[in-house]
């Protein structure tokens, strides 16, 4: 073996210890069952999310599955990579960094969109998941860093917040789809509007909130202050600069520097 195939090898272990623990655990498993999906092991039919089976034979794992599991085929392995790589990338960007220290908020999170993507995929025929997930974790990324620049390709340059809806019209163009990157930006959207937007823009209440069950299997590791609570209005008299700052106990997505953007492994 070449030495570069030799330090490859003895790096891989440490890059895989690295990763995220939800981020690693949907990342792994969604590889397995696809590999195993591919070469014969597994039925991906079983495993799919169909109306039928999943209602009235109770079928109830194919929920979990049908995000696990991607079809693959030689025509479709190039997307099923780009999905792995969105997965990887702004997983992790979430899991590190938005939900630094918070564990039970990011399951919250992803367990959250899970549901939204099932509902929709009983009711519009969506067998596979793995899409409208992905795309509604890449959009929360995208809402909390909005005018990060991002590149995408033929070396276009723009704003997160637009990145989206640019993989959207991108797949309606090429493949004529679109439908399930449209569910992940509804889902993600719902999310997103429900967290941060609706109480901390808009002053609304709380509608929802990481169950404290969660903080007892995933405990939060550091002190923090308030992660996604809504901020305290302002006064009717504040002053507009006021009025743009974070609220106690609030998270204001809107001014903080999340730092740096890149897709498709080119930064900016």
């Amino acid at each position: 073996m070449s030495d570069k195939g030799e330090l490859l090898m003895a790096e891989l272990p440490d890059w895989f210890t690295s990763i995220p623990y939800f981020t690693k655990r949907w990342l792994s498993l969604t590889a397995i069952l696809t590999l195993a999906g591919r070469f014969g092991v597994l039925n991906p039919f079983n495993f799919m999310l169909f109306y039928e089976p999943f209602i009235k034979k109770f079928e109830i794992w194919r929920a979990v599955t049908a995000l696990l599991m991607y079809p693959l085929s030689p025509g479709n392995g190039f997307h099923f990579l780009v999905n792995c790589y969105f997965l990887y990338s702004y997983s992790i960007r979430l899991e590190t960094d938005s939900f630094s220290g918070r564990p039970a908020d990011y399951f919250f999170l992803l367990i959250f969109n899970w549901i939204c993507c099932v509902i929709i995929g009983l009711l519009a025929n969506i067998p596979v998941l793995m899409d409208p997930m992905v795309l509604s974790i890449l959009y929360v990324w995208c809402q909390l860093n909005k005018d990060v620049i991002v590149s995408f390709w033929f070396g276009t340059r723009f704003k997160a917040m637009y990145l989206p809806w640019v993989l959207f019209g991108f797949n309606l163009i090429i493949s004529g789809g679109g439908l399930q990157e449209l569910v992940g930006i509804i889902v993600g959207h719902l999310y997103f509007f429900l967290m941060f937007k609706y109480p901390q823009e808009m002053g609304g209440p709380q509608l929802i909130q990481t169950p404290q069950i969660l903080y007892k299997f995933f405990p939060n590791q550091r002190t923090v202050h308030g992660f996604g609570q809504p901020p305290t209005r302002a006064a009717p008299t504040a002053a507009p600069a006021a009025r743009n700052q974070q609220g106690e106990g609030g998270l204001n997505f809107r001014r903080h520097d999340w730092g740096r953007g890149y897709v498709l492994g080119q930064q900016q």
